[in-house]
């Protein structure tokens, strides 16, 4: 990826309209990308129809209170696992009113690697109204925080713009 930002700006303008035309609402879940995600789709005109809320649950703390996380699976699992993205994901959509939420939970670095979760290590769920949770594990190259971040959220729009494709179009409530 030559350019996440422009990456980011791209899909998140995409989203947007791609959502609008089917009236699909997104919320997000974010831990290390405190709220990027939500920043990306709201820089663009139009989100208020197809954005929601955001979830920013950077500690376990928040992500017990805010989303329902169960303390047990963070304290087996940690917080960077495909349990606890899928957690998140669902969590973020049964307190919103979207149809589809994206959850993020990864180390961005430069500190909080090991060696079974190396900086760079994100994962993400997905949650919609239609079908069953989506978990998936990226391990970025550590080009530094800020890249880690970036390409994370490029990751978490792709995923909510193939969830999109997928959904029906809602019916006009006129």
């Amino acid at each position: 990826m030559d350019d996440p930002k422009e990456a980011m700006d791209a899909l998140s303008a995409e989203l947007v309209r791609s959502f609008d035309e089917k009236g699909l609402i997104a919320a997000t879940a974010e831990s290390c990308t405190g709220g990027m995600i939500a920043a990306a789709i709201t820089d663009h005109a139009g989100s208020s129809a197809v954005f929601d809320r955001a979830f920013v649950t950077y500690s376990n703390a928040a992500k017990m209170a805010m989303l329902g996380v169960d303390a047990e699976v963070l304290d087996t699992v940690g917080a960077v696992s495909g349990e606890v993205a899928g957690a998140m994901a669902e969590g973020a959509l049964a307190r919103s009113d979207a149809d589809i939420a994206v959850a993020v939970t990864g180390i961005a670095g430069p500190d909080g690697g090991s060696d079974t979760k190396p900086v760079g290590t994100v994962w993400f769920g997905a949650a919609s109204s239609f079908g069953s949770t989506l978990v998936i594990k990226r391990q970025f190259e550590d080009h530094g925080r800020a890249f880690i971040r970036q390409v994370s959220v490029v990751t978490a729009l792709e995923l909510l713009l193939e969830l999109g494709e997928r959904m029906p179009e809602k019916a006009d409530d006129a």
